[in-house]
């Protein structure tokens, strides 16, 4: 009898132990679900701003005057100069070479004893003449003598003798003179070409100098630039006072100087190699005063040009590193990345003007993101908010508690 009421009490019990499991289900408390992973990104809010546009060139050092040092007149040299070398310095009408010049102060005393017979042969035709004169007077002779009578053409003669002596006087002298050999300016030797007791001739090269009172460098600009900047242009208008704007030259030959100087002209034809605009900025005085204890500008010397440029009110600006392949950039809305293309107006080595695409008080991102799409989600990167999420990330769930 036991046997087969069994079954029943065990399905009864199993029935009622799953009733009561039923009427009173287990309580689990339970974490809440992890946010899925957002990328940090450090942004900038765009704000305007007032620049000035500085515009970098890159030229050559040249002098302003330069010339070959030629004589005029041929003979030995016979002294040279201390500082006539590579370098030297020399002030203006400093004698840099001597030639031999006894030939030349000879012929200076034949022209002058030249003259001096000229000027008594004249003294002779003027006595000649006036004795003429008298004694057709004293004859009883009517009228005016005959040119002829008077010898006014044996005068004319002796005048011109005596003009011709003393040109050749000058010349002699002239010549003379041109045996000191002289620069019209102050100056420095480029390079010499000859030496103590060489033999030259009228047109042999004795060496290259130049002015030192202004150095000058010639800029190419690019045609981006020229909208911003106020370039020294001339028109046949007279009384017209022409812009000068400020550049730095910047050298680093042997260690960092900086030059001021200024644009002073703006050339009259675009290069036919280059396709580009040339303008010639001029450093006054480079070896004066101002230039004593520094590393002085050399000519040939490549250096680096900063031109000063328009000022921008209201200019909107943003780094290079934010832009991408120079046509788009991404801002933060609403917590997620948004694509936005831009317009740049003008660009150098570390900043873009934003012509268009971007408006004041948006989010810019400024981290390097690479290859992502727009509606991506973002934490923006403060100093507040990277504490907050440390603290989060420190304290432990409610799941984890449990």
């Amino acid at each position: 009898m036991i046997k087969r009421i069994l079954p029943l009490i065990i399905i009864v019990v199993l029935a009622g132990v799953s009733w009561v499991i039923y009427l009173n289900p287990p309580k689990v408390q339970r974490g809440a679900p992890p946010q899925a992973s957002r990328i940090s990104v450090d942004t900038q809010v765009l704000a305007p701003t007032s620049f000035r546009i500085r515009v970098k060139s890159y030229g050559r050092v040249q002098p302003r005057t330069q010339s070959t040092l030629l004589p005029q007149v041929s003979g030995q040299i016979v002294w040279l100069n201390p500082d006539f070398r590579a370098g030297g310095f020399f002030e203006k009408d400093e004698e840099l070479i001597r030639l031999d010049s006894r030939d030349y102060q000879a012929e200076v005393a034949q022209a002058e004893a030249a003259l001096m017979e000229a000027r008594q042969s004249l003294a002779e035709e003027q006595a000649r003449s006036r004795q003429a004169a008298a004694d057709w007077e004293r004859l009883g002779n009517r009228g005016e003598a005959p040119p002829l009578v008077l010898r006014k053409p044996q005068l004319n003669a002796a005048r011109a003798t005596k003009a011709s002596a003393e040109a050749k006087l000058s010349i002699a002298r002239l010549n003379l003179e041109r045996t000191r050999i002289r620069a019209p300016y102050a100056g420095r030797i480029l390079e010499t070409n000859v030496d103590l007791g060489q033999v030259v001739s009228s047109g042999t090269t004795l060496g290259q100098v130049y002015a030192v009172d202004v150095l000058e460098v010639r800029l190419p600009l690019q045609n981006r630039d020229l909208a911003y900047l106020r370039l020294p242009e001339e028109y046949r208008v007279e009384g017209q006072e022409s812009f000068k704007p400020r550049v730095e030259i910047q050298s680093d030959l042997i260690r960092p100087e900086r030059w001021q100087g200024s644009i002073v002209q703006t050339e009259g034809a675009i290069d036919a190699t280059s396709r580009q605009l040339h303008v010639l900025a001029q450093v006054d005085d480079p070896y004066g005063e101002k230039a004593v204890d520094r590393v002085p500008l050399k000519v040939g010397q490549y250096v680096t040009a900063i031109i000063e440029g328009v000022e921008i009110e209201q200019a909107l600006l943003i780094p290079n590193r934010a832009i991408y392949q120079g046509s788009y950039v991404y801002i933060v809305e609403e917590g997620a990345l948004q694509r936005r293309d831009i317009r740049i107006a003008w660009q150098d080595e570390n900043l873009a003007l934003i012509e268009a695409g971007l408006e004041v008080g948006e989010q810019l991102v400024l981290t390097s993101l690479g290859q992502v799409v727009s509606g991506t989600q973002v934490r923006v990167r403060t100093p507040d908010a990277d504490a907050a999420a440390q603290t989060a990330d420190a304290k432990p769930s409610r799941g984890d508690a449990s």
